[in-house]
């Protein structure tokens, strides 16, 4: 009998990487692209946690792009919303440029197929603070698109961010789904194993870049891509 639905993370989970590394990296190739706006790396970056945290803490008010940009603006003290054509189009273009500070996975279309043929939808549940531009160059990057899942989660269309556990409901809401009857695939104790206890869904965690800052137990099925793939499998 197949799953209701499989969901994957993404970063460090599908798309292989070091977080920190990641987002250090991204945010030079973004800095020097609005540079020629008036945007000052040296307050820049700032803001951009500033609204990245507010995303975080979203209670569901607003959509997570409204917290971040209002966030943003009052942190930048100025209206940067009219220059959110540019940022989509970083993302769109030299964001491509961050894909150096990732690791190939060439076993990710092949696990995401597993999981179409074992799961009633499968959902790319992946942190958002990012707009879907983003979500598809990331995607891209080992060999998938936004169109190979049921839904993918963005900063527009969430009101909450992980590990907030009404993250995962929003998602279960949207299309009827009882946890039980779910699957979480993730790399991130904290983020994505976590909260999928609390709600009772099945978990398999991948180590390749493992998140655990609390020294979790690894009380779930576990283990390399090559791993997920076959228990996906067996499912």
């Amino acid at each position: 009998m197949k799953k209701q639905a499989i969901l994957f993370d993404l970063d460090g989970t599908l798309l292989p990487m070091v977080q920190e590394a990641f987002t250090n990296g991204y945010f030079q190739f973004l800095a020097a692209k609005v540079a020629p706006y008036g945007y000052d790396p040296r307050k820049l970056v700032p803001s951009l946690w500033k609204g990245v945290a507010a995303m975080v803490k979203n209670d569901g008010a607003m959509t997570n792009d409204q917290r971040f940009w209002e966030v943003f603006c009052a942190a930048m003290d100025r209206d940067c919303r009219q220059e959110e054509p540019v940022f989509d189009e970083f993302y769109r273009t030299e964001f491509h440029q961050a894909k150096q500070f990732t690791g190939p996975n060439p076993l990710a279309p092949a696990l995401v197929a597993a999981a179409r043929e074992k799961a009633e939808k499968v959902i790319l549940a992946t942190n958002p603070i990012f707009p879907r531009c983003a979500q598809q160059s990331r995607l891209s990057w080992v060999g998938l698109a936004d169109t190979d899942f049921d839904w993918v989660t963005d900063y527009e269309n969430s009101h909450y961010c992980k590990p907030n556990l009404d993250y995962y409901r929003e998602i279960l809401t949207r299309f009827a789904l009882d946890p039980r009857q779910c699957v979480m695939i993730g790399n991130d104790m904290e983020e994505d194993m976590q909260p999928a206890a609390e709600l009772g869904m099945a978990r398999f965690l991948i180590t390749d870049c493992l998140i655990n800052p609390n020294d979790r137990p690894l009380d779930m099925p576990h283990g390399t891509v090559q791993d997920a793939l076959a228990w996906v499998e067996g499912l």
